[in-house]
């Protein structure tokens, strides 16, 4: 039958901006200071090095297993494009972009732990608690712009996912619902290429997961994921896009998961060596500090002084959070924040409780 072309104005573009060289393209380049490129470094390098001492503390059994994000640092950028209003939530692979904004690093192991109070945020700091279900952060993030839209604020939500996210239902409904009421969020798909064991091309036929953004009539873009200054500009027109109230957008970071899925992973089985090498020439903390040498604002000296403040910091946390977990927890706090008021029936069991406690000591 005859058929009319529906003129639709879509594309999706690739954003890179420092090769993994460290070559920078001028005409991008952001316009950043130099307090806030060695932020991001040392942003970046907070996240590698914790994250390796966390791999050490997971193999002599003091921490459960979690998901280690070795080659994903460039995450940072994004939470370098947020104000301090704006709202985080997090997958399970976001401890950079967590530190980013406040969370103590003894909070994230003591959740790793086992203890649900490694999920308390300190006040001001609008981040959600991990999310191990695959995508349902998603929804959570497309209610807080809601709210947000619906009284007035101005202020933002980011949520970042995995490539396998894309394939859960929960994704599909907060690109719909945040499309359809244009709530400020920003979607950011950290596609490092395989959902544990599942490769990306069997994840979606689709040629980008950016262009899963045309199907809900909101722009969708792919960067260069081990690239910050392209990560950060990227989220930056997405934010500021987001905060003039015209809408959402979806970012894809095309990156690399250099390290296991979990700590109950075995990578090897399903990914070759010579995959793992090829992506680590396009690591994200080498090519930028080159970047950051060529510039003068990192030299031999500085570079050290960086590893070893960063050094410093990780083993004051770890030594606040032997603190806590020695502390232990007392268990009747659980019955203290399900109501403003507790009902009879919670009350007469939490003094059950108490009494049986106190016989027990």
């Amino acid at each position: 039958m005859p058929t009319t072309e529906i003129d639709l104005p879509y594309r999706v573009n690739y954003l890179s901006i420092l090769d993994q060289n460290g070559q920078v393209d001028k005409s991008l380049e952001p316009q950043l200071s130099d307090e806030l490129l060695l932020k991001l470094y040392r942003g970046m390098l907070l996240g590698r090095r914790f994250d390796e001492r966390m791999l050490i503390l997971q193999r002599q059994g003091k921490i459960g297993t979690f998901a280690p994000i070795k080659g994903q640092e460039a995450q940072v950028g994004a939470a370098a494009a947020l104000s301090p209003d704006d709202w985080i939530v997090p997958s399970f692979r976001e401890a950079p972009v967590e530190m980013w904004v406040g969370k103590p690093m003894e909070r994230i192991l003591l959740y790793y732990s086992g203890y649900n109070e490694g999920g308390q945020m300190p006040d001001g700091v609008n981040l959600l608690p991990v999310s191990v279900p695959v995508g349902s952060q998603m929804i959570h993030a497309v209610g807080i712009g809601y709210g947000i839209k619906y009284r007035g604020q101005n202020a933002v939500v980011v949520s970042f996912f995995g490539d396998g996210g894309t394939s859960e239902g929960d994704f599909h409904e907060a690109m719909n619902f945040a499309s359809v009421y244009q709530t400020p969020v920003v979607f950011i798909c950290q596609n490092n290429h395989w959902a544990i064991s599942l490769p990306r091309s069997r994840q979606t036929h689709s040629r980008t997961l950016a262009q899963k953004a045309i199907a809900y009539d909101m722009p969708g873009l792919q960067v260069d994921g081990n690239d910050v200054l392209a990560v950060y500009k990227a989220a930056k027109e997405a934010v500021d896009r987001a905060r003039r109230g015209v809408g959402p957008t979806l970012i894809e970071m095309v990156t690399y998961r250099l390290s296991m899925h979990t700590t109950a992973d075995d990578p090897k089985k399903y990914r070759t060596e010579e995959e793992v090498r090829e992506w680590e020439k396009r690591d994200p903390i080498t090519r930028f500090e080159k970047y950051l040498r060529d510039k003068n604002i990192l030299d031999d000296q500085k570079t050290q002084l960086v590893g070893e403040e960063v050094k410093t910091e990780i083993s004051a946390a770890e030594g606040r959070w032997s603190e806590l977990v020695e502390k232990g927890v007392n268990p009747l706090d659980m019955f203290d924040h399900a109501y403003a008021e507790l009902t009879q029936t919670l009350s007469d069991q939490r003094e059950m409780l108490k009494r049986e406690l106190e016989e027990k000591r």
